[in-house]
């Protein structure tokens, strides 16, 4: 037997339902064809996908994995298909906030000025890995751990960490705050794309309420309200600024490292591209910074 696409749509509406007569439904399939679509896939591939052994469908540890290969490879499929894609190939970069800091905007002008015929697209998706192991974008930029396999990444830039609370803070009146300062606080986690945990802090001083949230803009209201104070690095002032929301450096946190990722295997051909573009770009950012904390005031 031959995998075909149908079966791989099959799969990840079952994944998704986690329910065979749920998905069935919405394949308006029987659901004796779509287990037998199923179990068809699981003989080709050699493995158990899905455990069936709950009354809620579970996927197993390979299941989970051929997930994301599953949704990259019929995102690609689709991809090719798009007859937009004819006339030109976009470069998708997605990323989960912030895109690449106070570097944004120069990276996606210099990127125009240097391949006008591959637009770039900058995405934000609220996910790990901003779409990249669903085949939703051709590259990412990252914060924090990317353990996941199949991807590689680079090293772009490492960002100090920033304390964020509303402007009423009693917070605010501080030049600088600790790991300690925020604990009697409650702190606001996004637990989908966040590089915050509470492994930041000693096991016998963690904070005692969190409020988690889904995405950056949950967040940020989240924080701006006063319920919570969280925690960021440098890219997120320039990217969200508001009145009512101050920064404040976080002295005694380590930094978060930013990774420029991609899938392995074969993918747009202008990945290195844009990889050797954010290296300069960085670099330039940098060398700009340097030169202009170490000038001479006029007289």
């Amino acid at each position: 037997m031959t995998i075909e696409l149908r079966h791989l749509r099959a799969f990840l509406v079952i994944a998704e339902e986690g329910n065979i007569t749920r998905a069935a439904a919405r394949l308006r399939l029987s659901q004796p064809a779509l287990s037998r679509t199923l179990r068809q896939l699981e003989d080709q591939l050699g493995t158990r996908l899905v455990d069936r052994s709950t009354h809620h469908l579970e996927l197993t540890a390979e299941g989970r994995t051929f997930r994301d290969k599953a949704a990259a490879a019929l995102a690609a499929v689709d991809t090719a298909l798009d007859p937009r894609s004819l006339r030109s190939w976009p470069l998708r970069l997605g990323h989960p906030w912030a895109a690449l800091g106070d570097h944004t905007i120069a990276l996606l002008r210099r990127w125009d000025e240097t391949h006008p015929d591959v637009p770039l697209q900058l995405l934000r998706i609220d996910d790990r890995t901003a779409g990249l192991t669903q085949g939703k974008v051709d590259a990412a930029l990252l914060r924090g751990a990317v353990p996941r396999a199949g991807l590689r990444t680079e090293l772009l830039v490492s960002e100090e960490r920033v304390a964020v609370m509303s402007a009423d803070s009693p917070l605010a009146a501080l030049p600088q705050v600790t790991l300690a300062d925020l604990a009697a606080h409650p702190i606001a986690l996004n637990t989908v794309s966040g590089t915050t945990t509470m492994d930041l802090w000693p096991s016998a001083a963690r904070p005692t309420a969190t409020i988690e949230v889904s995405n950056t803009d949950e967040w940020l209201m989240v924080v701006a309200a006063g319920r919570a104070v969280g925690i960021s690095t440098t890219a997120t002032p320039s990217n969200h600024t508001h009145p009512s929301l101050v920064f404040r450096p976080l002295v005694d946190a380590p930094p978060v490292p930013v990774f420029l990722a991609w899938r392995e295997g074969p993918g747009h051909p202008a990945v290195p591209d844009l990889l050797a573009l954010t290296h300069e770009v960085v670099a330039s950012g940098a060398a700009g910074t340097r030169v202009s904390r170490g000038s001479t005031p006029p007289p």
